[in-house]
């Protein structure tokens, strides 16, 4: 069986990565997706569960070229005319069509999601004699498609709801990194789960709370169980989801010493980082300081962090460049001092540029740059190491 996973763009190879350590699968990068074989349904409902870097999981039903919208959506039809619809949909049991794109085609997905519902009545329909129902609020199967700039992919969603709204964000900042993003920083950056990491401008605490997550091997829907779609699905009735998902939570591994310094120089933010830490069971995984990037020579030993990886504030204009350019070529100098020789920096920002000056004053040189997108939001990140 295929499936999908949808993540934000740019990130793909860490979503694969991930789909790898979870259930073992080799996965094929698309556009903002990633496809890849299941043996079990099982495999997609604990990808759901325990994933860091996916938005969306799908057991996929169709992938067909969408260059042409009426030539795109006959495609999917025949796809459909494939599936056994009769172990997903009987005469009681309610669909609903959603859709997300990434392409910059201008699809109305208002328009495409009620065209999708009548092929999908109209086939099962001709296929198994009845008309199934559609509801819009709680229906029992979500069938899922996703645009990329050439193609549509359509699905069951097994998740329900978009991934990236942590439970824990109760707390949000301006600033806030979407979850899927931070996660995918730490995999960047090459975060090993017995390193020291540093966040200095935590704003809102995503950075060191998904390190956490993944230090733990905590999954992160740990206390959203009842909220999965896949819950609801007819193939899964006898499926004990509940010993299933308990046998999961078995294998978080304990932190001995937290090795994760969350930091910010407000005290709101700080208080905001603690907040969403302890509802994500966190807290005590996590040390956290008030504290201006000037003193994080006086906090912590040379060379005793591993990874530094962090959302600095930008410029804006109503911040005064001569300030900001003061606090970038601050954060070098104190970084220069604790990162350990073998130590990196992982940055991610809408403009990377006013950051390499200061970078090189301090001999810090580039290894890695890549774009990345929060829904369709361009942002840049950048890892510096010490040649």
């Amino acid at each position: 069986m295929q499936a999908l996973g949808i993540c934000p763009k740019g990130m793909e190879d860490i979503a694969s990565r991930e789909i790898s350590e979870v259930i073992s699968s080799a996965a094929r990068i698309g556009e903002g997706c990633i496809t890849f074989e299941i043996n079990a349904l099982a495999d997609l409902c604990k990808l759901a569960y325990v994933t860091q870097s996916l938005e969306k999981v799908l057991l996929l039903i169709a992938k067909v070229p969408f260059d042409d919208k009426e030539k795109g959506l006959g495609s999917i039809k025949k796809e459909l005319q494939k599936f056994q619809w009769k172990d997903w949909l009987g005469k009681r049991t309610s669909f609903r069509i959603s859709c997300q794109s990434i392409s910059e085609k201008g699809l109305s997905l208002d328009e495409i999601s009620a065209e999708l519902g009548s092929i999908v009545r109209e086939v099962v329909k001709e296929l198994n004699k009845f008309t199934p129902k559609v509801d819009l609020d709680h229906p029992d199967i979500i069938l899922f498609a996703f645009f990329t700039s050439d193609a549509c992919y359509l699905g069951v969603d097994f998740t329900g709801r978009d991934l990236h709204k942590r439970e824990y964000k109760i707390f949000p900042h301006s600033s806030s990194l979407r979850g899927t993003i931070a996660y995918g920083l730490v995999r960047i950056a090459g975060f090993g789960k017995k390193d020291a990491l540093m966040d200095p401008f935590a704003h809102s605490g995503e950075i060191p709370i998904e390190a956490a997550y993944f230090q733990a091997k905590m999954p992160l829907q740990m206390f959203a169980k009842e909220k999965f779609a896949f819950l609801k699905l007819k193939p899964l009735k006898k499926f004990d989801a509940g010993k299933f998902l308990a046998e999961i939570d078995k294998q978080q591994q304990p932190i001995k010493k937290a090795t994760i310094f969350c930091a910010d120089p407000t005290v709101p933010n700080l208080t905001a980082c603690k907040k969403n830490a302890k509802i994500a069971g966190l807290q005590k995984a996590i040390n956290f300081s008030r504290m201006d990037i000037e003193w994080l020579d006086t906090k912590f030993k040379k060379a005793s962090i591993d990874k530094i990886i962090t959302h600095p504030p930008e410029l804006s204009r109503q911040a005064n460049q001569k300030d900001r350019e003061k606090l970038y070529h601050e954060f070098f100098y104190q970084a220069e001092f604790i990162l350990k020789k073998s130590g990196t920096i992982t940055l991610i920002a809408r403009d990377t540029e006013p950051f390499k000056a200061p970078a090189e004053k301090y001999k810090f040189s580039i290894i890695h740059e890549r774009a990345v997108y929060s829904g369709k939001e361009p942002m840049k990140v950048i890892v510096f190491n010490r040649p």
